[in-house]
């Protein structure tokens, strides 16, 4: 393979074209001795990604070949920057010794071959990989009005797939965020027969069953990519677990990244709610964490077994501590058994399911045999056997086998003793040097090794001639020679022998070892688990004694009840800078299910929103809550329309992305959803606005969903009165010695305003823009500007309950009167032209003698 010459080149750029056309559209590194280089236009994209020096080599076709080169002993971090952005990297090895090479003809090239293809969700190099979060392979197989999905994480052997809507494909994704995504228009190998095959052919009958024609369609394409980048490397992956969509509380991708669940606003953890809550001390309890805050669960029965777990934690501080202590010693089991069931372990790999079983089985004794841990106990058994077999490790081994070194002293006879010859020989080594310097009376004598000539004696150029004839010339260098010498080649041998042998019999060591850790792949994969959910429940238990936090209490029912709640991201912050975090109440149940929420911007209204959805989050995640008292229904959907953005990508507005959110919304909501609504309609004229917020709240009001309603619309609060199951709610804040003070708290009512000036005043908007804001202010509040909107709006229907008072009736000359009282330079283009209509309709008015 890849060793075919395209015509007109030379043999090694035939080599590297040959390979180019068969690695396609990634960046092909070929192995050139100490370096992977990369030529052509591959060269120019990986020069400019890793910011390194773009060279040439040789000529192709009469013009100079643009060449680049990363060390290999330094591969994996110029790799690991290559796939960060987002490029498939083939990898073509040197499958031959250049000795042999040599033998086969003067012209003959090392043979070299693309043994694999890194792509950014094919991973599990250790250094390559994030050790908190997964790292996933996703595929979409469309049918319809269904989509199939599955997704692998291959560093741990993860495998699931399942069916979803079409239109929740994108809210998925935005779920797993995978690190690449497979299409049935981008990749061949999406045939759900052919997989239903593979599937059984990999894990056996009945793996393919209980999943639908998409789904295993989806799974087909996925585990062809696999195989292809893996270039015939064996990829261990469990059996593919269905995936549920109605298991897991609904969040679309907006209402995800409104809440900031795992990423915050700047795409990393800082800032999420991840960051606030996660206490874990092992990276596989680590990514546990994330996935139960991203996924979490919509059945009681799981979620009630979670919050146990974490309850007996929090109630043995001893235990918990303890438990901590101990996960700490515990490496990356699922990993490390991943790379060494691919083939691309080393012995720090068999070292860390060595001391992770240790750590299980520690873990195991220390747990209670009964109760919620009774579980993780029993998962957690020591496995004497494979333990046993990895006790002949070094404590540390060495990264590389080659190194020697990786088998503990006294575990095999027969290499201590080949240990001990090759030690001996280097001890012989010095003596001989000794021997020589007195026998010639050079005193500069030196016994030397390189890779070229081996051992082999030193001296200064002028003492070269002197030697007895015993001592064969090797080498002439600038300032002295080199020669061998008999004795010298016979310990040489004797070395080299014993070094050999010592690095053979590890090898066969490191080799049976591996093979037992994958006789018992099922057994070490179940003990990680068990590991990652002892480290998950004990942090949460760890971050609810900090906090103080509650386990919430779940029911059948839909109702919403927090008493005390709190933002725990928030929280956080404010602890940090030394203040103290405002609690507030929030109760949707009975004929309050709907709150309208008003009060001035910076009064808290956005926090207390998300921090209800946040509780919601934690609760059914498994997480005790930062609240007194939570007794919570099961929420299947949430949905968060809190904050504006544009998509200018899209070419979609503000507005437009929030009336596709709220439509979504609408849509999708149910009398067991959470909604979480945030000034809608403030991205239009006011009036419009005001009639899609008023549209929207009837709307959800008679569906009865949970939901919490902020706006600045004041005119809104007439409809508590009107639509069962609205309540009213305002953010406090007040006037103190001429400063607007925010309290941070939600009480009864509506707020008297909105403190829009106010609020300007303490962002800094200079007094004479306040001053001119408050004039126009008076005018609008006192119909002078815009009457003929106010007149428009008490014609709607809709708006009856809140329409101002009727005009007074208009002097003799309405005309003049009314030109009289405009400001034409305070008109906004609105107000303008709704001024334009009322002066029209004036003039008609006159002029059929009304």
């Amino acid at each position: 393979m890849g060793s075919a010459i395209a015509p007109g080149a030379t043999p090694m750029m035939g080599q590297v074209l040959a390979l180019k056309a068969e690695a396609g559209d990634a960046l092909l590194l070929v192995r050139m001795g100490d370096f992977y280089e990369a030529f052509f236009d591959d060269a120019r994209e990986v020069a400019r990604l890793l910011d390194i020096a773009l060279t040439a080599r040789g000529e192709h076709e009469g013009r100079p070949v643009p060449m680049c080169g990363i060390p290999v002993h330094a591969q994996e971090a110029y790799l690991a920057r290559l796939v960060r952005a987002g490029r498939a990297v083939a990898i073509a090895e040197q499958m031959e010794d250049p000795a042999a090479a040599r033998r086969r003809g003067a012209k003959a090239i090392v043979r070299r071959e693309i043994v694999r293809v890194l792509t950014p969700g094919t991973l599990m190099e250790e250094r390559l990989l994030d050790p908190r979060g997964r790292s996933l392979l996703a595929a979409v197989f469309p049918a319809g009005d269904r989509a199939g999905l599955a997704w692998a994480d291959v560093s741990t052997g993860e495998l699931a797939a399942g069916e979803v809507a079409a239109e929740a494909v994108a809210d998925e994704l935005a779920r797993l965020a995978p690190a690449e995504t497979l299409t049935s228009a981008s990749l061949p190998g999406f045939d759900s027969l052919e997989a239903e095959r593979a599937l059984v052919r990999r894990f056996g009958p009945g793996a393919a069953e209980g999943f639908g024609r998409p789904a295993l369609a989806a799974l087909g394409g996925l585990l062809a990519h696999i195989d292809r980048t893996a270039r015939g490397a064996p990829v261990r992956l469990q059996p593919p677990r269905r995936f549920e969509a109605e298991a897991v509380m609904a969040i679309d991708a907006a209402s995800r990244a409104s809440l900031e669940l795992v990423r915050g606003s700047g795409g990393t953890r800082a800032g999420s709610l991840l960051a606030a809550v996660d206490r874990t001390v092992t990276a596989a309890g680590a990514r546990l964490l994330a996935d139960a805050l991203a996924a979490p669960l919509a059945r009681r029965e799981p979620i009630e077994a979670r919050l146990d777990r974490v309850e007996a934690f929090l109630a043995n501080s001893r235990l918990r501590a303890e438990t901590r202590a101990l996960l700490r010693q515990a490496p990356d089991l699922a990993r490390a058994l991943a790379r060494l069931a691919a083939g691309r372990g080393r012995p720090p790999d068999l070292a860390q399911i060595r001391d992770g079983l240790a750590a299980a089985g520690r873990l195991s004794a220390l747990l209670p045999s009964d109760g919620p841990l009774g579980g993780l106990a029993e998962a957690l058994a020591p496995l004497a056997e494979l333990s046993q077999a990895l006790a002949v490790l070094a404590e540390r081994p060495p990264v590389e086998a080659s190194a020697g070194g990786a088998i503990a002293d006294g575990a095999d006879p027969a290499l201590d003793e080949a240990r001990r010859l090759a030690t001996d020989g280097r001890a012989a080594i010095a003596a001989l040097e000794a021997t020589l310097r007195a026998e010639t009376g050079v005193q500069s004598l030196r016994i030397r090794h390189n890779g070229v000539l081996g051992y082999h004696v030193e001296v200064p150029s002028r003492h070269g001639p002197v030697l007895p004839g015993s001592f064969l010339h090797r080498q002439t260098l600038g300032s002295a020679m080199r020669f061998d010498e008999p004795r010298l080649r016979a310990l040489a041998d004797r070395i080299a022998t014993s070094a050999e042998e010592a690095l053979a019999i590890e090898a066969a060591h490191l080799a049976r070892l591996t093979e037992a850790v994958l006789a018992w792949a099922d057994a070490i994969s179940a003990r990680a688990a068990a590991l990652a959910a002892c480290d998950m429940a004990a942090a949460l238990a760890e971050r609810a004694a900090e906090g103080g936090w509650v386990r919430p209490e779940l029911t059948d029912g839909t109702e919403f009840a927090v008493t005390a709640g709190r933002h725990p991201v928030v929280e956080a912050a404010r602890q940090a800078g030394g203040e103290p975090f405002v609690p507030n109440d929030c109760r949707l149940e009975g004929e309050e299910r709907l709150w309208l929420v008003t009060g001035p911007n910076m009064g808290g209204k956005s926090t207390f929103l998300r921090q209800n959805a946040l509780v919601a989050v934690l609760a059914q995640a498994g997480s005790f809550v930062p609240a007194a008292e939570a007794r919570l229904g099961i929420v299947d959907r949430l949905f968060s329309r809190v904050g504006a953005s544009d998509s200018l990508a899209e070419g979609r507005s503000t507005f437009m992305v929030e009336m596709a959110e709220t439509a979504a919304i609408l849509r999708g909501a149910t009398e067991r959803s959470l909604v979480l609504l945030d000034e809608v309609g403030r991205g239009t004229a006011t009036w419009d606005g005001l009639a899609l917020a008023w549209a929207v709240t009837e709307a959800l009001a008679a569906r009865g969903c949970r939901t919490l309603f902020a706006t600045h619309y004041h005119e809104l609060t007439a409809l508590a009165g009107q639509q069962p199951g609205i309540a009213l709610r305002c953010a406090r804040a007040k006037e103190w010695n001429g400063r607007l003070v925010f309290l941070h708290e939600i009480a009864a009512g509506a707020a008297p305003g909105s403190f829009g000036l106010e609020v300007a005043r303490v962002a800094g908007v200079p007094e004479p823009v306040l001053a001119r804001a408050r004039e126009v202010l008076a005018r609008l509040e006192a119909g002078e500007v815009g009457r003929g909107a106010a007149e428009a709006l008490a014609d709607l229907p809709l708006f009856r309950a809140a329409s101002p008072p009727a005009a007074p009736p208009r002097p003799a000359d309405a005309l003049r009167e009314r030109l009289r009282a405009v400001a034409p330079d305070t008109l906004s283009p609105r107000a303008a032209l709704d001024l334009v209509y009322e002066l029209v309709r004036l003039v008609r008015e006159e002029a059929s003698g009304r």
